[in-house]
């Protein structure tokens, strides 16, 4: 069978970018690789799972069409593409190219009318033809031989749509019935106008009775009131509108079969161009495990786009991007090409060779190699040393824990000693490790992972990544010595000692080399207080914290499971009793069937590929308005998530060498400076619902001796608001210890604070959070259930009462706008790409962040601080209470009954003071047998 797929190049690359856009990726030269990549796994997952046989990329040019002539105003509100999109758009067509696709333009045409055209002659000739897109304007293509394929998004599968299932999704009798629907309803996209007053809904409704447009019009003096006159006075507009709407089918483009068949794709041409966009993953997914981004050197400046061997056999695209210039030069350095020194220290004597060097040092690089991930539950393999670039020591240590112990040691007189700085990448993991083996690493931290997360906190901050971008060097890699990711991984100590050195003592070697790149980038961007005063600090602290661990208590959390089994069982027999029916509620299969054909909640309901119906949580929840029945479906899923993922999970966190669970702290991941958490995570373990703060009470105290002291920052962003905008009004309501909501509400209102109702209250909440991220009038409604215009009045009068936020908003939008960044309190930097981008869509993300990230990231640096102050006094205070738990805002203490008094004012003290500010700064402490009883 002959499968040929067209795919709307522009369609897909935009559904790309914008599918990345809260996570973009960047290579190290800062370009935006987001598009690229998205299309590039949207491509490989079409040709793997669909296997076509011909295939071609259709884009839309510069030049204008008929329909510009038509119609001056087509297309004419669009908003400009994006920046970064626009950077990318040549790399992806030299990514279509290298894979050997012919990219198919036409001046005086878009792609629409293209693919059109390419799909009815294909169909002549016995080709299944697939339209590739998420325009829904293609419907109007489909026949027997062609289909409408829409990409996997958002979690769903991807969607293929024939005629049954067009005729169904737009209500109509006739395939060809789409286009008077789109000209009657219009496209505010591309500026179709359509006829005023007739949406969706009518459309179809019309078309269902009438036929078509031309048959509406005719028939007018049947319709009613103000729907007969817009049909009678926009008539004319109508018929362009659906003129406008139709996709030509007589474009002059051939149907090149050779020409179009799928071959394989250019290694010579893709390799380097993956190197270049810094795509190590996709790059082994396509060319094997071999791959390396540093074994391609740029070819040199390249002045033609389209100048490669397949322009003879291939058509392509004349379209108005700028020439590539691959001026970047990728080095190729490894471990086989560069000169290095790298020493087995495996006896008493050379052990004690390198101590002596290393006691010598200001500061020395240090690494450790263990039979695992977790500190807390492996075994060490070995240490590495490094104390100058090119050479390094490996000290391996047996699997006899006892000789470990003596071995590591003789090291504690240098890793103990708080005169000498260490350095290291992700040195957290490194000095839990050696916890286990009674080290107490002291002394000035720097870790290049922290260092390059404060440079540049949106970019990944792995040393191999690190490595081959700043020092052009790739490391060998661990898969190299234990075999890739899975049940089948090796063991560092089954790895033969040579291979190990040189691995190990590469990795002190690189780390070292790198800690001079940062340090002065970390000068450049005047973040070395930052580093120094909190996040390297910090370390310590959480590595304390993670080594400490917190118990939990098995019989709440069997009891509590047994409760929730107890109530899924009764929501269960409720779905049942209103369904009629008994069936599996997990199966979405099943439940699509019973919501969808038993119950007929939604007649358009969506189905995936395989034929069953979307039950995704976005789907329901946009039906639990309206059906009691989707509410216990979604209450359902809600306690079997709680009970899955914290309820039966936390027990078996538990370390079996402490009996205690330790969760993993990560530094380098949130941009805004927070801490995030997993095994378990923390940050997630549900608060707003009754059964959700339910799992607190298993967090308890180590023992009867111990309480739980829980210290939670009051209102912490919206006191640092009022502190960075300095806005009279709100600054007073928190000095006058008034309820911020309640002020909030009378200032809003123009009332006393004990007239304000509850609703009003309600109302003033929701702006004073709803500011921070950049909330507008209509998510305020929405949010509120309020009508657009009382949601609009009630920013207008905040922002009249609250002045001084609205300077900040103004000021800080102009300062990013110059400078690319915000920052925090402590000068931590949140850089925004898009805060100029002529595409309003992306502008607005990077304004919302403008906004709320120097509001967050001070909140982060607070607590930060506040933590390395509190953990210093206990020690100093030599206190046996320890801090266990940091989740958002709040911290958690195992105290000893005895210690609870002497700690409570410490913490106050710490948690306060933590940053100066004119707004004080509140805090509240409780004390309990359990997390929950002492929040």
């Amino acid at each position: 069978m002959k499968k040929l797929f067209l795919l709307d190049g522009m369609a897909l690359i935009y559904r790309a970018h914008f599918a990345l856009s809260k996570s973009p990726r960047f290579t190290s030269g800062g370009l935006n690789t987001s598009a690229v990549m998205g299309f590039t796994n949207t491509l490989l997952d079409v040709l793997k799972k669909e296997k076509p046989t011909h295939m071609a990329v259709v884009f839309d040019t510069e030049a204008p069409t008929e329909r510009h002539t038509d119609y001056e105003a087509y297309k004419a509100h669009r908003e400009a593409m994006p920046e970064d999109l626009s950077k990318a758009l040549p790399y992806v067509v030299k990514l279509i190219l290298g894979f050997n696709i012919p990219v198919i333009t036409s001046d005086g045409y878009e792609a629409d009318d293209i693919i059109g055209t390419l799909a009815k002659k294909a169909e002549q000739k016995g080709y299944q033809v697939y339209c590739m897109t998420p325009d829904k304007d293609f419907a109007q293509l489909v026949s027997e031989n062609i289909r409408i394929y829409k990409p996997a998004r958002m979690g769903n599968d991807m969607e293929i749509l024939g005629v049954k299932e067009v005729l169904e999704k737009w209500e109509i009798e006739r395939v060809e019935q789409v286009i008077d629907i789109l000209g009657l309803w219009g496209d505010a996209v591309d500026n179709i106008p359509g006829i005023p007053g007739i949406g969706e809904k009518t459309a179809k409704a019309l078309i269902k009775q009438y036929g078509s447009m031309e048959e509406i019009i005719a028939h007018s003096h049947e319709l009613k009131g103000k729907q007969r006159e817009n049909v009678e006075n926009f008539a004319e507009q109508g018929l362009l509108s659906k003129k406008l709407a139709t996709i030509l089918l007589n474009v002059p483009v051939e149907l090149d079969e050779e020409g179009l068949e799928i071959c394989a794709p250019s290694k010579e041409l893709l390799e380097p161009l993956f190197a270049e966009l810094e795509f190590r993953t996709l790059g082994r997914r396509v060319f094997g495990d071999d791959f390396s981004i540093t074994e391609f050197k740029a070819a040199g400046t390249q002045t033609d786009l389209f100048g490669s061997p397949v322009e003879e056999r291939r058509t392509t695209m004349t379209v108005d991007v700028k020439d590539i210039h691959e001026d970047l030069v990728i080095a190729s350095k490894n471990i086989n090409n560069v000169p290095h020194q790298y020493h087995l220290a495996d006896t008493v004597e050379t052990r004690a060779e390198l101590i002596a060097l290393l006691q010598q040092q200001e500061s020395f690089c240090f690494d450790t190699e263990t039979t695992g991930t977790d500190a807390n539950h492996c075994e060490l393999v070995g240490l590495s040393f490094a104390v100058k670039a090119g050479e390094a020591w490996y000290v391996p240590v047996p699997a006899d824990q006892e000789v470990v112990k003596s071995i590591v040691a003789e090291f504690k007189p240098v890793l103990e000693n708080d005169k000498i700085g260490k350095i290291g990448q992700n040195l957290k993991f490194d000095i839990l490790m050696l916890k286990w083996y009674n080290v107490q690493v002291k002394g000035s931290l720097f870790d290049t992972m922290m260092a390059h997360y404060v440079i540049d906190p949106d970019t990944r901050h792995g040393m191999d990544i690190l490595s081959e971008n700043y020092l052009g060097y790739k490391p060998v890699s661990i898969t190299e010595l234990i075999g890739a990711k899975g049940k089948n991984q090796g063991n560092m100590r089954d790895v033969e000692i040579e291979k190990i050195k040189e691995y190990a003592a590469e990795d002190a070697d690189i780390t070292l080399q790198l800690k001079t790149i940062f340090e002065p980038k970390l000068k450049e961007v005047e973040s070395e207080k930052l580093i120094h005063e909190i996040e390297h600090p910090l370390i310590y602290v959480l590595a304390d914290i993670e080594y400490e661990g917190v118990k939990i208590d098995h019989d709440t959390l069997r009891e509590f499971s047994k409760e929730l089994e107890t109530d899924i069982g009764k929501l269960e027999k409720t779905v049942f009793e209103k369904a009629g029916v008994k069936f599996n509620i997990a199966s979405p299969k099943q439940l699509g069937e019973v919501l969808f054909e038993k119950l007929l909640l939604d007649p358009k309901a969506k189905k995936t590929k395989t034929g069953q119906y979307q039950t995704g949580e976005d789907v329901l929840l946009a039906l639990a308005a309206k059906s009691d029945i989707v509410r216990d479906i979604l209450d359902f899923r809600q306690l079997q998530k709680l009970k899955s993922t914290y309820v039966d999970a936390l027990p078996q966190m538990v370390n079996p060498k402490t009996g205690r669970v330790h969760t993993s702290y990560n530094q380098a991941v949130a941009a805004t400076g927070r801490l995030s958490s997993n095994n378990p995570n923390l940050q997630n373990i549900p608060i707003r619902t009754e059964r959700g703060r339910e799992v607190r009470k298993a967090f308890i105290p180590r023992n009867a001796g111990h309480t739980i002291v829980s210290a939670d920052y009051s209102q912490i962003e919206l006191r640092i608001i009022a502190e960075i905008s300095k806005d009279p009004n709100m600054m007073q309501a928190f000095v006058d210890n008034l309820d911020i909501h309640t002020a909030t509400a009378a200032n809003v209102y123009g009332i006393a604070l004990d007239q304000v109702s509850s609703e009003q209250r309600r109302n003033a909440k929701a702006v004073n959070f709803g500011i921070i991220y950049g909330q507008s009038a209509f998510g305020l409604s929405q949010s509120l259930g309020i009508p657009r215009k009382e949601a609009a009045d009630i920013i207008e009068q905040y922002f009249i009462q609250f002045a001084g936020i609205k300077q900040y908003m103004s000021d800080t939008m102009n300062f990013a706008r110059e400078n690319g960044y915000v920052t925090t309190l402590m000068g931590r930097r949140r850089y925004l790409r898009d805060i100029n981008s002529a595409n309003a869509t992306v502008r607005g993300f990077a304004e919302r962040n403008a906004i709320n990230a120097p509001i967050q990231g001070s909140a982060a640096d607070m607590i930060k601080i506040a933590m390395i102050n509190i953990h210093q006094e206990f020690i100093i205070q030599k206190l046996d209470a320890r801090m266990t738990m940091q989740v958002h805002d709040e911290l958690v203490f195992d105290v000893p009954h005895d210690e609870v008094e002497v700690v409570k004012p410490i913490i106050m003290h710490n948690m306060k003071n933590a940053i100066k500010t004119t707004v004080p700064i509140m805090v509240e402490i409780g004390t309990g047998l359990n997390w929950l009883e002492a929040h």
